[in-house]
């Protein structure tokens, strides 16, 4: 283990972290403000990453490319709202696992049909394709670092929405009492609309962003959606200050744990055993530590006053 390494992983560990935000986040306002457990979120991930490939090979132009699937993404998720989403607001907690679960199913199989089952790629914007120098001989993508950036800037910009704006206000009183907010003249329908919406743009950035590093295919939001349940877990339900803080801390427990199970298991046994021992061990940190957040806190570590802080 060196000292590089070590740096050059705990930037891919913040950059995972930004990341599970920007889904984590658009989970929490929408479970916060409209107790609605929306397991399709993912989806919505995943969908952000394709239509940013299908505007590409459109416009050939990435920034242009980001902003129609921004938009794109935004129209899609309003649409699943009104043909599923909101009949379901009204009903019991499975039921919405159950239906919310369904179109994560049928979406999965609809991007096959459409884009096909053979992953795609998204190529790096050219002024972000370089890289640059951490210390001599190691080089670091500026294009990870341009996510690191982005996801910290929104978080930043959600803060101040959340807690300095009148449309913040009204998410914070509805998120404690919607039917107060209603009965004062606040178009409830419209706030939960404003609130899914950007929820969903959120989750669509995310998957745009990330496009460029991996493989854009059929499915590619589960795992990651598994990763910010956990977040919202440790964090608090509701609290968008915990997502902040537990995405980060998931990322790089997560990055650091794979990267480095291994090595530190060879100070306590040999080779061998910590070659079998240790990915299996990393992959279960996540969870040890969400088993210990719960114990200590069951809450999680910042627990929302009404459901959203």
């Amino acid at each position: 283990m060196t000292s590089t390494l070590f740096l050059v992983q705990v930037l891919n560990g913040l950059q995972l972290g930004v990341l599970l935000f920007l889904i984590a986040a658009g989970l929490t306002l929408v479970f916060g403000v409209m107790d609605f457990i929306n397991l399709a979120h993912g989806v919505q991930y995943m969908l952000g990453a394709y239509l940013a490939v299908a505007f590409y090979g459109a416009v050939g132009n990435f920034l242009i490319a980001l902003l129609l699937a921004l938009v794109a993404a935004l129209a899609f998720g309003l649409l699943l709202d009104f043909l599923v989403f909101r009949h379901l607001y009204e009903r019991d907690h499975l039921d919405q696992v159950i239906a919310t679960f369904g179109v994560i199913l049928f979406l999965n199989h609809a991007v096959r049909v459409v884009w096909g089952a053979a992953p795609l790629t998204l190529p790096v914007p050219d002024f972000f394709s370089g890289s640059v120098a951490l210390t001599d001989g190691q080089l670091y993508p500026v294009w990870r670092l341009v996510i690191i950036a982005s996801g910290l800037a929104i978080a930043a910009a959600l803060y101040a929405l959340v807690n300095f704006t009148r449309i913040g206000m009204l998410v914070r009183a509805g998120a404690t009492n919607a039917r107060m907010v209603s009965a004062l003249g606040v178009n409830i329908k419209r706030l939960f609309m404003i609130v899914f919406g950007f929820g969903t743009m959120l989750a669509g950035f995310a998957g745009i962003m990330i496009a460029p590093i991996i493989s854009v295919e059929p499915g590619m939001g589960d795992n990651i959606l598994i990763l910010a349940l956990v977040v919202i877990v440790i964090g608090g339900i509701g609290s968008i200050r915990g997502a902040f803080v537990a995405a980060l801390l998931i990322g790089l427990v997560d990055t650091l744990g794979r990267s480095f199970s291994i090595d530190i298991l060879r100070l306590m046994m040999g080779p061998s055993p910590a070659r079998m021992a240790g990915p299996a061990i990393a992959s279960m940190l996540i969870y040890v530590l969400m088993a210990i957040v719960l114990y200590l806190r069951p809450a999680g570590l910042f627990p929302a006053k009404g459901r959203l802080r």
